[in-house]
């Protein structure tokens, strides 16, 4: 396998670096401190930042004024966020927008993508359903506007919804930065069983939010919809779409955990190095040295397994199995090795680990969301004996 990476995507990631130099894990109360959110809003500093210097509009192509790279662009970028842990909807917001520039209309495209490039726009996307353990679309059902008496037609009787819209109904929970963004994307199905993408604002009539809180002490919401109303061009019916960006959103996630991963060895690497006892330094110790060695290779299992499934949602490249194979075996792997990495830390760091003026906590906190995150590996695992079943190998 050839991991070599583009000179352009090369240079999103120094970008990415100089961009987050500045940026210190502990800018925010610790969450262990806190008895609710960390923060009322996302790092808007940083945020701005990452548009100044296009990172924002990295998968975006130029007619969005965006720098046409792939996911794998994305996937770079994001690891480098985790390891100082950023407080923003990266994510989230660009992974939405190369949805809809993949399978959007022209008029939602020219609405969102050019503003989101800019940062002017922030998108976040409910990707958990009711409680995140049955598929997000089935959280939410979507109607052509009249199928209960209102003025318009139904999808049943030909039309499309093309001049009258969409009514949603529904929940979504844990949608991560909710009441710092613009707008929501949402998972729903049709009566047919369909799964669409709808978009629309936060502020919108029947959208309603209610405050939750993550495992690593950010702010998510539970977007309730009732009766709320989309337009035409604001649901993406297209075959595919929602499938495409929940691979695309768990594969940066796995990203999320690879950065934060690398930064949590390289801080015990550190430690071990200038911890003494009996004289020496405890990283000359062979039960130390086996444990971080074998958390070396769970890191690089990590990475190849993320670059196999990023590069396939980027190359749309066949295989035996389906791509979401390859991205359910990159989550079962970032899932597990995250754990296994923090743990192995917070034992080798001693009661170092759970000093609140120390930052591995923080690390062990967001280590935990993302290891559940759009599924933890048993969910995947669950779903890669599926597809086996579904495409017998040999």
């Amino acid at each position: 396998m050839d991991f070599t990476f583009t000179e352009e995507q090369q240079a999103a990631v120094e970008a990415a670096r100089a961009v987050f130099s500045d940026v210190a894990p502990d800018r925010t109360p610790s969450p262990a401190l806190t008895p609710g959110a960390v923060a009322e809003d996302i790092d808007r500093q940083l945020w701005n930042e990452l548009a100044r210097t296009d990172l924002l509009g990295l998968t975006l192509s130029p007619a969005h004024g965006g720098v046409g790279l792939d996911p794998i662009a994305l996937c770079l970028v994001l690891r480098e966020s985790a390891k100082v842990l950023a407080r923003i909807p990266l994510l989230e917001s660009c992974a939405v927008a190369t949805a809809v520039q993949r399978y959007g209309g022209s008029t939602l495209a020219a609405e969102l993508l050019p503003r989101a490039g800019r940062g002017e726009l922030i998108l976040t996307v409910g990707a958990n359903g009711r409680s995140g353990h049955d598929p997000a679309e089935l959280a939410v059902t979507a109607r052509p506007y009249g199928e209960n008496g209102e003025n318009g037609k139904s999808e049943e009787n030909g039309a499309s919804a093309e001049h009258s819209g969409w009514v949603l109904d529904g929940v979504q929970s844990a949608v991560p930065w909710a009441q710092s963004a613009d707008w929501i994307a949402v998972p729903a199905h049709t009566a047919g069983g369909r799964p669409v993408l709808a978009l629309l604002p936060r502020t919108r009539d029947g959208v309603t939010l209610a405050d939750q809180v993550s495992t690593s002490g950010e702010r998510l919401a539970e977007v309730r919809l009732d009766g709320a109303r989309v337009a035409a061009h604001e649901l993406i019916d297209a075959p595919g779409c929602w499938e495409w960006l929940r691979s695309l959103l768990t594969t940066g996630t796995c990203a999320l955990a690879l950065g934060l991963g690398e930064r949590v060895l390289a801080m015990t690497a550190e430690y071990t190095g200038k911890r003494e006892q009996f004289g020496f330094p405890v990283a000359t110790f062979q039960a130390v040295a086996v444990q971080a060695a074998d958390r070396y290779i769970d890191l690089r299992a990590m990475e190849a397994t993320l670059w196999q499934a990023a590069w396939r949602i980027s190359s749309d490249a066949g295989g035996p199995l389906p791509t979401a194979a390859d991205v359910a075996v990159a989550k079962i792997w970032a899932s597990d090795g995250v754990r296994r990495v923090v743990q192995t830390a917070q034992h080798l760091h001693g009661g170092f680990g759970a000093d609140t003026d120390y930052p591995l906590h923080r690390f062990h906190a967001w280590a935990k969301q993302i290891e559940l995150s759009l599924g933890p590996a048993a969910a995947h695992e669950e779903a890669l004996g599926d597809l086996l079943a579904a495409h017998p190998l040999g």
